[in-house]
């Protein structure tokens, strides 16, 4: 069974504490808040004060989702907030070994994105640093987007590249995930599920938070 991690971009706004703190009860395991920044990707949200505003919340951890450029200057404004991971795009950054480092220096968790496009062979050559792989199945920059199946194929080579590595890292998924293709991600070596829209923007969001971590 994989994990399941709402992502927090798809819930209401106006409300936020409040949904956050439902999603233990719904079964979720961490709270994922997708940071953006104009630029890198076309849209914006979240900062460093809305992590601090709904870590009084929720005990469960917040997995911060850094699709900026230059994410080093954001980092430890984030952990400070209450990140307890810190996720940088591969594609942000031309020195990801120094990101990498500087989260672990703020206590957090360490997690590396990659677009649809990027070769996982990227981010070989520090996978003795990373604690969580997220592979974006859509083009990162909206919610409600739909799964790119070829990415199927892409995670079945990750999970080969970590076993063989030896390192203990998660796999993350995010983009089109939901109750309808959970158990084939799972199936797949996926550890943690990321999903918004098919949560937030159901009739019964708790049902399918369970049915998601069920992997049915």
């Amino acid at each position: 069974m994989a994990k399941v991690a709402p992502s927090i971009l798809a819930a209401d706004f106006a409300n936020m504490g409040k949904d956050v703190g439902k999603l233990e009860s719904w079964g979720a395991s961490m709270v994922h808040c997708d940071v953006m920044d104009g630029v890198f990707v076309p849209n914006m949200s979240l900062g460093p004060q809305l992590i601090k505003a709904i870590r009084p919340y929720t005990s469960l951890p917040l997995d911060v989702h850094l699709m900026i450029v230059k994410p080093e200057r954001h980092i430890e404004p984030f952990a400070k907030a209450g990140a307890d991971s810190i996720t940088v795009h591969q594609e942000a950054t031309p020195h990801l070994h120094r990101a990498l480092a500087l989260i672990r220096e703020n206590g957090a968790k360490t997690g590396v994105a990659l677009n649809p496009s990027t070769n996982i062979a990227t981010i070989e050559n520090v996978l003795d640093m990373i604690d969580m792989v997220l592979i974006m199945t859509v083009n990162p920059g909206y919610g409600g987007q739909s799964f790119i199946p070829a990415m199927f194929t892409k995670l079945a080579a990750l999970r080969r590249m970590i076993n063989q590595s030896g390192c203990n890292i998660s796999i993350q998924v995010d983009g089109g995930v939901g109750p309808d293709n959970a158990a084939a991600l799972a199936r797949a070596g996926v550890d943690i599920l990321v999903a918004g829209t098919s949560i937030f923007a159901a009739e019964d969001p708790e049902a399918v938070v369970r049915v998601m971590g069920a992997g049915v």
